[in-house]
């Protein structure tokens, strides 16, 4: 019902801009994504900033083109995107740019992608895609090596240029990468004599000990630990670290083979289930990002699994944990096993644009490196340009970009690749598996056991095996 909602406003507004032949204004359609009233420092999406004030400096002696930008909202993701718009345009007089916001859930955001495509809409020029969706979505995206990028992609990460090379064709250009982090309060690691957790079991304990401890302090609000459990991609995410931080495998290896039934995962996941409601609030199977966050940087949790965007603004001026936390590597089954899903995001030009050329020239601007630089001292959003975690500017505003460099390095697939097409799907029949057993409709066994079968079905060229 959410998506459906949001399409429909989001296609009525399409129509509007199409039929003002080239209307300046900023379009806000963020209707349908989560619900982050508790977070704090959220850049406010339903009255966008008009992205086109002030208007680009210098006259135009050409054709004037106006670039439909989709781009996400999370953090200050949309409030940086305007700011870069604005310069561009500025040095680009003929080019007039709209950024406009997508829903924070990528399953709302794909369907809105997938609805445009159908129709194979020009009303979109630029695309943020997820780093899952390259192959899933080749199809619908122009060759950015024919407009400039070869000469730009030896910069950036090669497993990422991989992720995104699809039949020899750059489907998209890399923008920021991402990986999940243990957020901690330094302060209350302190207060109660305890170390950052390296194992699942240690955050159990040091959680149970530190929000005991703070309630009986007055806080009753305070929780354990917050993380992502609502019935979505970003589900996958975490509980993909969980099973392989314990030895369970990644759901489906890259070659083929289905090992998401074994005892490893099982067993993990079960533990997780058993931190709703006593470490981490109820409501967590039906938090997202944000909603995580918003408990954080309100000062109610001890710990928190979030991406890194979460750093700069848990140090902004109004955050109640300023410069009362770190970060570290998330915890594994046992000390040193550590596992973080890959994540982050890529800029790809649509095949139905009618200006593919300047929208390709926007996209290698927005990916380049000052501009990728701006965004990681901005944001903390994380560089696909190698050079840039050498960067005096950058580390001094994210210092973990270079003493976790190996997390961003060694982060975990998602099996997007072996089961392209069918990821959306794939993704979705295992993060909703997951949701019952959190929820307690399901144990991880039975729910394994029907998931391994639906992935049989789906896959019938696959074997099962062990991870």
């Amino acid at each position: 019902m959410k998506t459906s909602k949001w399409l429909i406003a989001f296609l009525a507004l399409v129509m509007v801009l199409a039929a003002c032949g080239g209307d300046t204004g900023s379009t806000d359609t963020t209707a349908g994504a989560t619900d982050t009233t508790s977070a704090p420092d959220t850049p406010d999406t339903t009255d966008a900033p008009d992205t086109t004030e002030p208007a680009p400096s210098g006259d135009c002696d050409g054709e004037q083109v106006l670039l439909r930008t989709f781009t996400g909202a999370v953090g200050q993701e949309l409030e940086m995107a305007q700011n870069q718009a604005d310069r561009y345009m500025a040095e680009n007089p003929c080019i007039t740019i709209e950024s406009i916001a997508t829903p924070d859930f990528v399953e709302d955001r794909l369907g809105t992608y997938l609805q445009l495509f159908e129709a194979q809409s020009p009303e979109g020029d630029i695309y943020q895609i997820d780093v899952i969706w390259p192959g899933d979505l080749a199809e619908h995206f122009v060759d950015l090596n024919e407009y400039g990028a070869a000469d730009v992609t030896g910069d950036h990460f090669p497993a990422i240029i991989e992720n995104n090379t699809v039949d020899g064709k750059l489907i998209g250009i890399p923008w920021f990468t991402d990986a999940g982090l243990l957020y901690y309060r330094t302060d209350l690691l302190e207060k109660y004599n305890l170390e950052p957790p390296t194992t699942w079991d240690e955050l159990e304990a040091s959680a149970q000990t530190i929000q005991d401890g703070e309630r009986a302090d007055g806080n009753q609000d305070f929780w354990g630990y917050v993380w992502q459990g609502n019935a979505y991609e970003g589900l996958t995410c975490d509980a993909l670290e969980w099973i392989a931080s314990a030895g369970g495998g990644s759901i489906i290896e890259p070659d083929g083979t289905i090992t998401i039934n074994n005892q490893n995962a099982i067993d993990i996941v079960d533990q997780a289930a058993g931190w709703v409601g006593t470490i981490s609030p109820p409501g967590v199977t039906a938090y997202g990002e944000e909603d995580a966050r918003g408990v954080w940087q309100a000062g109610n949790a001890a710990f928190m699994r979030n991406w890194p965007y979460a750093y700069s603004l848990g140090n902004s001026d109004d955050s109640a944990v300023k410069g009362l936390f770190d970060v570290s590597p998330l915890p594994g089954k046992t000390a040193g096993q550590s596992a973080a899903t890959l994540g982050g995001w890529q800029l790809a030009v649509s095949k139905y644009s009618e200006h593919p050329e300047e929208a390709a020239a926007y996209a290698l601007f927005l990916a380049s490196e000052p501009e990728q630089k701006y965004r990681a001292v901005t944001g903390s959003l994380n560089p696909t340009i190698m050079s840039l975690y050498e960067d005096a500017d950058v580390l001094e505003a994210a210092p973990f970009f270079g003493s976790l460099l190996d997390v961003f390095t060694a982060a975990v697939a998602r099996p997007s690749t072996i089961t392209s097409p069918k990821y959306s799907d794939t993704s979705a029949l295992f993060f909703n598996a997951v949701h019952s057993v959190l929820t307690g409709d399901a144990d991880a066994e039975d729910a394994f056991l029907e998931l391994e079968l639906d992935y049989t079905d789906s896959f019938p060229d696959f074997t099962v095996g062990t991870p």
